[in-house]
């Protein structure tokens, strides 16, 4: 499987000559980073001062055309139903999707301030969210994603660990506690899921993917991470605990939901799949961008023998939660 590119060549000229093609006008020198674990993303403002814009550079090698064209769609689809996302803004070439003139595909998005969710342990905020993904189940239903990553152990989650194990990321001290974790949640992976429903969704749904804004409300921002798999998989990933510690979030969590959607209850069982799913989805993740020289200095211990003895006591405890039937 191959490693995720790297952005040396996305220099500020490239930036400023795209954006400015993107959109036939001229950019002020303003040019200030935000926070991205994977890609890079800008603030831009236009140099009569009209307008500023997010501007995302997309990791090289992550995603195809086609790929991101999907989650463009899945987007725009969500903002004509009226649900309140930040979808990407059209671009000269009559597409949202754009590429600098080193190959780096990229986006440009509207500026919408908001504060950070903070749920309060309140029935409105947790049925509000609900209410919100249910919105969105209801418009990821209507369609497929055909080029977008499948949640599904015996594809995406076999290739992440095959990758994993075959990448020099561990040292033979550890190997061999690394390949007996990840082997054993691959069988019970594959023996124990079952998705009921396969739909698009947010794919990241954690609270730091969504804003308050006030007097408008809840609004969900980047769905870099879209893709397929069971409705449970966005609403778990936005409880503040276990499944066993947050009775009260999740009951108004799904009230607030299936006042939209109808939801099977039957897929909470598979919460502790889905978790170990995503864990091992995060260690590929990492490994496949462990070259870029951003990420070694916000990781700069990853891949060490300590890393990898936290990550097997973590895979481990959830193995345990899995075959016992408890909470990670």
């Amino acid at each position: 499987m191959p490693e995720f590119g790297t952005f040396d060549t996305l220099t500020p000229d490239v930036i400023f000559a795209a954006a400015e093609a993107a959109f036939a006008c001229r950019f002020s020198g303003v040019l200030m980073p935000l926070p991205s674990y994977i890609n890079r993303v800008y603030e831009l403002e236009a140099a009569d001062l009209s307008e500023r814009f997010i501007f995302k550079f997309y990791r090289p090698g992550r995603w195809s055309r086609a790929a991101l064209l999907e989650e463009h769609l899945f987007t725009l689809e969500a903002h004509e139903s009226e649900i309140p996302v930040i979808a990407p803004l059209r671009q000269e070439n009559n597409s949202t999707l754009g590429v600098t003139s080193d190959g780096t595909f990229f986006a440009a998005f509207p500026k919408r301030w908001g504060r950070g969710l903070e749920p309060e342990s309140e029935a409105p905020i947790w049925r509000r969210l609900g209410a919100l993904l249910g919105r969105l189940h209801t418009v990821g239903s209507e369609h497929s994603a055909k080029y977008r990553i499948v949640l599904d152990p015996k594809g995406n989650t076999l290739n992440e660990i095959a990758h994993l194990l075959s990448s020099d990321v561990a040292s033979n001290r550890v190997r061999p506690s690394l390949y007996s974790v990840l082997t054993r949640l691959l069988k019970v992976l594959q023996e124990q899921y079952r998705p009921s429903e396969v739909i698009r969704l947010h794919g990241d749904c954690h609270k730091g993917n969504i804003l308050e804004r006030p007097g408008e409300g809840l609004m969900l921002i980047d769905f870099d991470d879209m893709l397929s798999g069971p409705p449970v998989q966005d609403l778990w990933l936005l409880l503040p605990g276990p499944v066993s510690e947050c009775s009260f979030e999740l009951t108004e969590l799904l009230a607030g939901y299936e006042s939209i959607r109808k939801f099977d209850r039957r897929s909470l069982d598979q919460i502790e799949l889905l978790r170990a799913m995503r864990m091992i989805y995060f260690l590929d993740w990492c490994a496949k961008q462990r070259n870029d020289g951003n990420f070694l200095e916000r990781y700069p211990d990853w891949g060490s023998d300590g890393f990898w003895r936290a990550e097997i006591i973590a895979l481990e405890a959830q193995y345990d939660a899995i075959v016992t039937g408890g909470s990670y």
